[in-house]
């Protein structure tokens, strides 16, 4: 038998029993269906991971107000001012390896107006090193700079989603809008495709689609906050690529703790250690579906075995007749294994379909990102066809070896 005759003849033997065989097939759809959603989602939280991290910035520290209930806050008060821009003076002068420091503060906006149109937006006063920050890029204009800042100058800097609701597609730089009670001109608008608002592992991440950005100096001088808040909502340090972000958030705190005479009113983040942790999270739901997708896969795997040695009984007496007409053993061998491994193969195209399907539907659905990558496919695929190879040879080694008498006798 050439391998023409063995591929035809698993084929037919295949379509004659599709039912049978769709059964077979089921524990391998599923194991693959599974190990590409897997993946999938894995990938997907990774690169959410590095674009939030990348947002935070992974070799900052980030200083950030606590937070704490307006009954606390009186307390806390009569001893700390919060986080506040004397906090990045002593952080400059007395943490080795800080390149800089930058403020940001946030204005509770009741009114964003211009030409009287209104909207809601993120207002924040933010130092002009955000931009190398926070990785911004701009569609138009400018972004703020030094001058702006000594200056105490008002002019901002909008997000697309901010520019569409008040200028549509006309011309968003040099002109008006008011937030509050004061008027600022616009001087740049934030390229498109930036992310909202969201949290990595619990740290809130800001939008840049719908952000007004004014100088911090601007924010602090002429809009009104709350009596009892901060002076500044957080506190960037970027440190040189010799210092660890580690062991400068922990001098951070130490120094911070005596500022603010032991008030807990600050909380420090470190978004290189967040990464790690989420890292760690990852990998631990890579073990726990693996192992979920590799019992579907076994189970796939012991369904074939079970149906071709039922084959290979029902089989018997063709078995027999094809020994008596010369076939050899090893044509009987590569007869039933092609069977298995095509089995195995349907079964894990079938489950490639499944698993971007899952993939697609959750991310359609819940909003979590997906990424359907070459090597899950070939991953899954591959495992599928080596399981259902190996779960053919013992039925396909007892087909080879049967007596071509005893077979022919067999009813």
């Amino acid at each position: 038998m050439n391998l023409r005759d063995v591929l035809r003849n698993a084929a037919t033997n295949l379509v004659d029993h599709a039912f049978r065989s769709t059964l077979t097939m089921l524990g391998i759809i599923f194991g693959v269906g599974a190990v590409i959603s897997m993946l999938a989602i894995g990938a997907g939280a990774q690169r959410q991971a590095m674009t939030m991290i990348e947002r935070l910035g992974l070799h900052n520290v980030l200083v950030r107000d606590a937070g704490l209930r307006d009954e606390e806050l009186e307390e806390v008060r009569r001893n700390s001012l919060g986080v506040s821009p004397r906090d990045g003076l002593a952080i400059q002068d007395a943490v080795p390896g800080v390149e800089l420091v930058a403020g940001r503060v946030d204005i509770n906006s009741y009114l964003v107006l211009a030409a009287g149109v209104t909207t809601t937006a993120d207002v924040r006063g933010v130092s002009w090193h955000q931009r190398e920050l926070a990785g911004l890029a701009l569609a138009e204009g400018r972004f703020l700079d030094a001058a702006d800042e000594r200056d105490h100058a008002q002019v901002c800097v909008i997000g697309p989603g901010v520019r569409r609701d008040l200028f549509g597609y006309g011309p968003a730089v040099g002109q008006d809008l008011k937030v509050n009670d004061v008027w600022f001109e616009v001087v740049g608008v934030l390229a498109g495709g930036g992310s909202g608002a969201g949290a990595f592992q619990g740290v809130a991440v800001a939008s840049s689609d719908r952000a007004i950005l004014l100088p911090v100096t601007t924010a602090l001088r002429k809009l009104d906050r709350e009596p009892l808040d901060a002076p500044l909502d957080e506190l960037v340090v970027r440190l040189d690529d010799a210092q660890r972000p580690t062991v400068a958030a922990g001098l951070i705190s130490a120094l911070l703790d005596r500022l603010h005479a032991g008030a807990h009113d600050f909380k420090v983040v470190v978004p290189e250690a967040l990464l790690e942790q989420s890292r760690r999270t990852q990998r631990l739901f890579a073990i726990v579906m693996g192992c979920i997708a590799g019992i579907s896969l076994l189970v796939g795997g012991i369904g074939i075995m079970n149906i071709m040695l039922a084959t290979v009984l029902e089989r018997t007496r063709e078995i027999g007749i094809r020994r008596a007409l010369g076939a050899r053993r090893h044509d009987i061998l590569a007869l039933f294994l092609v069977e298995s491994f095509s089995i195995s193969l349907a079964g894990g195209l079938t489950g490639v379909v499944l698993g971007v399907a899952i993939a697609k539907i959750i991310a359609a659905s819940a909003g979590w990102p997906t990424v359907v990558t070459a090597f899950s496919i070939l991953l899954s695929t591959g495992v599928a066809m080596v399981v259902g190879l190996a779960s053919g040879i013992y039925p396909a080694m007892r087909a080879a070896r049967l007596d071509p008498i005893e077979a022919l006798r067999y009813e």
